[in-house]
């Protein structure tokens, strides 16, 4: 069946019918503090050696706290922490969670030419691969850099052994998103069982909001939050993808010099309400890795 824009939607989990039960995936995008984008002009990736790391401590506490819910999810890890910190791939992986790649060094696709991605994207997967012990067969794009000038982004992914990528944020924002890309899962590729897994939103008024996590499960009262995910589940009949950063729950990180009062105010807000909010998302469960979500019905 082909959608409006012309994809291929992928039936088993982009609508459920009604009593069917739904799985919400977690995930987590596996960057240290300084790597974010929203840094690039105050931080060379040239100096991030030169930095305290601090993605190992904060990811084991995200680790034991899913373990407290009996969650798993799925973790987008950089090339850059698998090489670095081979064993905390490894304790992902084995403590039940998918091991997916968040690319090498945490560049937008959209910086990047054809050739550059598909290095970029192998060389991750052979890491994390050689970490973790397990084939990684999930993406994330840096800061979900898909655009509609990246649509051969979905080919390369699909010729270099990933079976699905979950980057395209289908909101209007000044640094991402596709506002017209379609909200539930599809197949972008004719012919393909690979699969675009877009983070979740709602529609109201005929207006897009984001209710999938990040900042805006920070800056926005849980209540609300809450309210959306509800929403996606109940009214839309479908899954509800979220996602955050291990750097959202450690309000003890430094603080960086330079940076604008829009990036600082998007990246320190209520830091230290993320944790206890997760505690409380995670017990409305239940809450699985993207694979067990979205695959396994595929490949049934």
């Amino acid at each position: 069946m082909t959608n409006r824009t012309g994809h291929h939607e992928a039936g088993h989990q982009d609508r459920l019918s009604a009593g069917s039960p739904i799985l919400n995936a977690m995930s987590v995008d596996v960057e240290d503090y300084f790597q974010v984008s929203a840094m690039e002009p105050v931080v060379s990736r040239d100096d991030w050696n030169g930095f305290a790391c601090r993605v190992e401590q904060n990811t084991h506490r995200i680790l034991d706290l899913f373990d407290r819910h009996g969650a798993t999810a799925t973790f987008f890890t950089l090339g850059w922490v698998a090489k670095r910190y081979p064993a905390l791939v490894r304790a992902i992986a084995e403590r039940g969670h998918e091991v997916a790649s968040h690319g090498m060094q945490h560049v937008r696709v959209s910086s990047q030419s054809q050739d550059e991605f598909r290095a970029d994207i192998r060389k991750a997967k052979a890491l994390l691969e050689d970490a973790a012990g397990v084939a990684v067969r999930g993406y994330r794009a840096a800061s979900f850099s898909m655009t509609k000038k990246t649509d051969w982004a979905h080919r390369v992914l699909a010729e270099e052994g990933y079976a699905y990528s979950s980057s395209i944020y289908p909101i209007k924002h000044d640094h991402y998103g596709i506002p017209d890309a379609e909200r539930g899962a599809y197949h972008p590729l004719e012919g393909s069982d690979f699969l675009e897994i877009p983070i979740s939103t709602i529609e109201i008024a005929g207006k897009r909001l984001p209710c999938g996590g990040g900042g805006y499960f920070r800056l926005l009262p849980y209540g609300l939050s809450r309210w959306m995910m509800r929403r996606v589940n109940r009214r839309d009949r479908m899954p509800c993808i979220f996602y955050f950063h291990p750097w959202e729950v450690d309000p003890s990180q430094p603080h960086m010099d330079g940076i604008g009062v829009k990036t600082r105010f998007r990246h320190y807000t209520n830091l230290s309400k993320m944790y206890p909010r997760l505690d409380r998302l995670l017990s409305t469960g239940p809450w699985r890795r993207m694979d067990e979500v979205f695959l396994t019905r595929q490949e049934q």
